[in-house]
């Protein structure tokens, strides 16, 4: 299991696209929009860099979904996962080798975008212990719903597609473009469930009201609930993927 984990860590270091879409995306996103709202003198710098940064965070850690469809995809098609069936490596061993590099990334871009966040705006943090917390379990829920996607989906456009439907409208539907109060009522209300907005809500909180673990445990509890649906999914759906595997 360990092999394959190092193996994977080492293919996405050398993947460039991952690079952009997890770091230096975010990161003009995240420069841009500050800029641009921090124009108006009504506008509370420190309220626009709690939502902006967390905001893009979440945003862009859905997007870990189109790397892990296309690394099962490629093994898939390639007759790598049926090369690896026949071997006594059990499956599940197989799976979380390959599970544990992406959540990995994602903690790794967390960790860089707050630390821009900080650097580059004085964005304060808070009780750290609840935001490793949090951080690790958007980690778990953004890879297992990617994980998911992989053994479901039939082509790699099929899951980048998907990934787009789900990143960019949990982002506009979940509050994390722009705060929620100041769009329609039908989008304040759905957006509550939608795990983006539970998400940016325990970070805000987090780094807005100094909440601990004990004020966000709902947020957690949900994300938590979220990530467990796409595990399952994923698991259940595994010995249908390898069924479609090339030999």
């Amino acid at each position: 299991m360990w092999a394959i984990t190092l193996t994977e860590l080492k293919k996405n270091a050398q993947d460039k696209g991952l690079w952009f879409w997890t770091f230096i995306l975010p990161i003009v996103f995240i420069v841009g929009f500050i800029a641009i709202f921090s124009g108006g003198e009504e506008m509370d710098t420190q309220a626009l860099v709690t939502q902006i940064v967390p905001g893009y965070t979440v945003m862009f850690s859905f997007f870990i979904m189109i790397s892990i469809v296309i690394a099962f995809v490629k093994e898939r098609d390639g007759g790598m996962v049926a090369r690896i069936a026949s071997t006594p490596l059990p499956i599940n061993r197989y799976f979380i080798g390959k599970w544990i590099p992406f959540m990995l990334i994602v903690i790794i871009q967390i960790i860089v975008l707050f630390s821009f966040g900080v650097l580059v705006y004085d964005l304060p943090l808070g009780d750290p212990l609840s935001l490793i917390v949090l951080s690790f379990v958007l980690a778990f829920l953004s890879t297992s719903w990617g994980m998911a996607m992989a053994v479901l989906v039939k082509t790699e456009n099929m899951g980048i597609a998907l990934t787009q439907i789900i990143a960019l409208g949990g982002a506009m539907l979940g509050g994390l473009w722009m705060p929620l109060d100041m769009m329609p009522a039908f989008i304040q209300a759905t957006a509550k469930f939608l795990p983006q907005f539970w998400a940016l809500d325990g970070y805000k909180n987090i780094l807005l009201e100094g909440g601990t673990i004990m004020d966000i445990w709902l947020s957690i509890l949900i994300l938590l609930s979220f990530g467990l649906i796409g595990a399952i999914i994923a698991f259940v759906s595994y010995p249908r993927f390898l069924r479609q595997s090339k030999s």
